[in-house]
């Protein structure tokens, strides 16, 4: 039985040992299928939570929540905090009352994005077949790569998550498969640290799994397979193509095909993010127009630092909002031309609220860009266009001092109301220093 030391990354052929005879580690991974599969899915462990301890070296055996305001949610909990029941999108206020004695830190994207670059930068090191699918997870296929590293994908991977531990300071989880839905479901098991191989017993491995554990099944729908006797995966194995069309309709044969862990879907380095957002929850429900758009005017200077992040442009805005009674309403617009400046997302998404702000309560705004283009087709201005810019250049300016001496070194007038209010006019578009 192949096997793996993921601290020496030394392999052998001989039945696994308790533990590894070159350094002693007890962390061994065997498999038949080892040294022979490609796909891995990367799953980075707590993400947001293990970079703030990583910073805080105090905070590592305290339970840390990633989140804001009482009324928030949980963005991310790192795993001292599960151990309490908290866990991602869980109200904030459900979070602290199973875990008081949390350390709660609000996100600071930029620092999560100069991570989750460095991640990437050494995993485009050992493939070029490199598939990011968020801010911490990517799936690659290393086929083709043994003869250029001189070891097989699975020694390749237990190196790449020790260097991502010591030159990134986050830990990773992975899973190595046939495919990319087996590679997603192992990384899931192990965490964190986790390296967990599937491969030909995939079938009868997801057989007694709940129909949740496959991705893309949701709360309703496993309750519409449950109405029809449907609860594990292998209920979905036993069904052949024409029952499960009757069934469960058109995506039926395809969905007894994943049941069986089965994907002919290759890793695309092609594949664009679909869309980026950005969103808060307020402390109080608020209905008043003026009061929104600042939220939104706030919102939208975040979206336009992540479009820039990721060198993309916005060529339409998507409002989201949330009542109080949580009724999720999204209202979509496409902009005159692509563009990442906050003034024009902003404008845009206004022009969509003033028509849901009309007495409305609501606990969550968010605003985002979709569909999404390059940033070299943004903001160009033409001989009819001067404003275009004359804004830019402005918001350049901008970003560079707070880029020198951070982000409340400049601020916009829609970010001081009671100013505004003082003086009895709508808040300016002046910028302030």
């Amino acid at each position: 039985m192949p096997h793996l030391c993921r601290d020496c990354c030394t392999t052998g052929a001989d039945p696994a040992p308790a533990a590894c005879p070159v350094c002693g580690s007890h962390r061994l991974v065997a498999h038949p299928e080892l040294l022979s599969l490609t796909v891995a899915h990367v799953d980075c462990d707590a993400f947001y939570a293990s970079v703030e301890k990583r910073d805080r070296p105090d905070l590592a055996a305290r339970p840390v929540i990633v989140g804001g305001g009482v009324r928030g949610v949980v963005t991310a909990a790192c795993y001292v905090a599960r151990i309490y029941g908290v866990r991602s999108a869980m109200p904030m206020f459900k979070a602290l009352k199973a875990c008081p004695d949390a350390v709660v830190i609000k996100p600071d994207f930029r620092k999560y994005v100069a991570a989750s670059r460095q991640i990437r930068a050494l995993m485009a090191d050992l493939t070029p077949l490199l598939q990011p699918l968020s801010i911490d997870e990517a799936v690659m296929d290393l086929a083709g790569t043994e003869a250029l590293h001189g070891a097989p994908p699975a020694v390749v991977l237990a190196r790449f998550a020790l260097r991502v531990e010591q030159e990134v300071g986050v830990t990773v989880s992975i899973g190595l498969a046939r495919n990319r839905l087996m590679g997603k479901i192992a990384a899931g098991r192990g965490k964190p640290r986790g390296f967990t191989v599937i491969g030909g017993e995939a079938a009868s491995l997801l057989a007694p799994e709940p129909v949740r554990l496959l991705p893309g099944i949701g709360p309703a729908f496993a309750r519409k397979l449950d109405s029809i006797g449907i609860t594990r995966l292998g209920h979905l194995q036993a069904l052949d193509d024409r029952t499960a069309l009757r069934k469960l309709g058109e995506d039926g044969p395809a969905l007894v095909r994943r049941a069986r862990g089965e994907d002919a879907r290759r890793v695309d380095p092609g594949r664009d993010t679909k869309s980026i957002s950005a969103e808060t929850t307020f402390d109080t429900d608020l209905s008043a127009a003026p009061d929104l758009e600042r939220h939104l005017w706030r919102l939208a200077e975040k979206l336009a630092r992540r479009l820039a992040e990721a060198d993309l442009a916005a060529a339409g805005v998507v409002l989201k909002l949330k009542t109080a009674n949580f009724t999720l309403r999204t209202r979509s617009a496409r902009l005159p031309s692509p563009s990442l400046l906050p003034d024009r997302l902003f404008g845009q998404a206004r022009q969509l609220l003033a028509k849901e702000a009309t007495g409305t309560a609501f606990r969550l705004i968010g605003i985002g860009a979709q569909p999404l283009v390059s940033r070299k087709e943004a903001d160009r201005g033409d001989l009819a266009d001067t404003e275009t810019p004359r804004l830019a250049a402005a918001q350049n300016a901008i970003d560079r001092l707070r880029a020198r001496f951070g982000e409340d070194v400049v601020g916009r007038g829609r970010s001081f109301p009671a100013q505004a209010e003082r003086r009895g006019r709508e808040p300016s578009d002046r910028g302030k220093c």
